[in-house]
């Protein structure tokens, strides 16, 4: 431990009692003695959501409206996890334009998600502001930038899922209606200007200054042999994990700490892992458009990368993909006759998993014969991540002792940005209580 010796020898508690503006209310504790950290707690204590309990005697139809009010900012993951489920209990196959038309959506979320964490969230902290209206003093235009290119995020949505915020248009087997040609149209021109924003934006945020700070991570994501993961594929890891959606709960376990009412996830062999935009980034790096991997290099970044403070280019070069993938579906969209595929309903259980903008979210359904849901399992990606973020917690403290409490204070937020739990945790919210013993 570097710094004044008198120092050294006493205990050090970093002691934040409220993280404020996060979805639920949350604390952080760290303590150190000598120059060893000796505990962290990263607390989350969201009240009970209850939506698994809600989903119950509910017919099978209710799900995707139910799910998409979990989160205003992924509500189209959640519906997408919900509709695969569904429809893998039911046997039903949804192909052709209903599927590309479903990926068009999710392309939608993932600009205006990703976006809103890069430009509001994220890059502040990097470069010592306090939130994106001090930010925007000094960069207007690029303010300017990033809140023109989460609109096309969220335009796109709007259209296709029949208004921004928690998506009324998706249902098991497809969507009550779909746009024509002439609808989509006017998004084109908007859709490449959006990807060259998004290019420019990888560009600028590969400059802001990252600590050096890798380790050896457990990468989580789906994988797909022919096309970058949004809404199916295997399970794989860059350990040797692959295995079909319906192995999620033979390998991976909830349970409950007592410092948190939030459920820590962990491979059931007791090891942690890592989802999100670094690990689809890491196990699909062959996946991405030609355009994609080229933001990648310009950003800074090689086909694998294992610094957490650098998802925020992998974030970018994911809204590259997005906005070119986007634009190749409307250029080649063929209204389909029918928004929906036929949906007969059978007693099983089903199970269904998609790339939320955080990383993986799972859900698992039982339904009876007449479609209604007997049991229903929703695993979102924060919980799945929050015992990596106190392993980096604990690492990055470890190897900072030298800073000041306010200094690591900062510092401890950007570590938890890394992940974007929810859409409030990269605001500067932790309010810091030094405490010595």
């Amino acid at each position: 431990m570097k710094g004044n010796s008198a120092v050294q020898t006493k205990p050090r508690t970093l002691k934040v009692d409220l993280l404020a503006r996060v979805e639920g209310e949350g604390a952080l504790q760290v303590k150190v003695k000598g120059d060893t950290v000796t505990d962290v707690k990263f607390r989350i204590f969201e009240p009970p959501r209850l939506f698994e309990a809600f989903l119950r005697g509910r017919a099978y139809g209710e799900a995707p409206d139910i799910t998409a009010r979990i989160c205003g900012i992924c509500p189209v993951a959640y519906q997408m996890s919900a509709v695969h489920a569904i429809e893998n209990a039911f046997g039903v196959k949804v192909d052709g334009a209903i599927r590309t038309l479903r990926r068009l959506l999710y392309c939608g979320e993932w600009i205006e998600s990703h976006v809103l964490h890069a430009y509001m969230l994220h890059t502040p902290g990097f470069l010592g502001y306090p939130d994106a209206i001090q930010l925007a003093r000094d960069y207007p235009d690029a303010v300017k930038r990033g809140l023109a290119l989460k609109k096309v995020g969220n335009d796109i949505v709007n259209l296709l899922g029949g208004r921004e915020i928690h998506p009324i248009n998706v249902r098991v087997g497809g969507f009550y209606r779909v746009p024509t040609r002439r609808e989509f149209e006017p998004l084109l021109e908007r859709l490449k200007w959006a990807r060259d924003a998004a290019m420019e934006t990888t560009e600028w945020v590969g400059t802001l200054p990252f600590p050096s700070f890798e380790y050896d991570y457990e990468f989580v994501a789906l994988h797909h042999p022919d096309e970058y993961p949004l809404c199916e594929g295997r399970l794989v890891s860059n350990k040797g994990l692959d295995i079909a959606i319906a192995d999620y709960e033979q390998i991976f376990h909830e349970e409950h700490v007592a410092h948190s009412n939030a459920l820590h996830s962990t491979m059931r062999q007791g090891g942690k892992y890592f989802v999100g935009p670094l690990a689809r980034y890491n196990l699909n790096y062959e996946q991405l458009s030609p355009l994609a991997k080229q933001a990648a290099k310009a950003g800074g970044l090689g086909a694998f990368c294992a610094n957490p403070f650098k998802s925020i280019i992998v974030r970018m070069v994911e809204t590259v993909y997005a906005c070119d993938h986007a634009i190749q579906i409307i250029e080649n969209y063929q209204q389909p006759r029918e928004a929906m595929v036929a949906v007969q309903p059978r007693a099983g259980t089903g199970y269904g998993c998609s790339e939320a903008p955080r990383g993986i979210l799972y859900h698992r359904y039982r339904l009876d014969s007449a479609g209604m849901i007997q049991d229903a399992r929703i695993v979102p990606p924060t919980s799945q991540n929050q015992k990596i973020i106190e392993d980096d917690l604990r690492r990055f403290v470890q190897s900072h002792l030298e800073l000041n409490d306010a200094d690591l204070t900062l510092q401890c937020e950007q570590v938890i940005r890394n992940y974007d739990p929810c859409i409030s945790c990269a605001t500067h919210f932790l309010k810091l209580d030094r405490e010595r013993l």
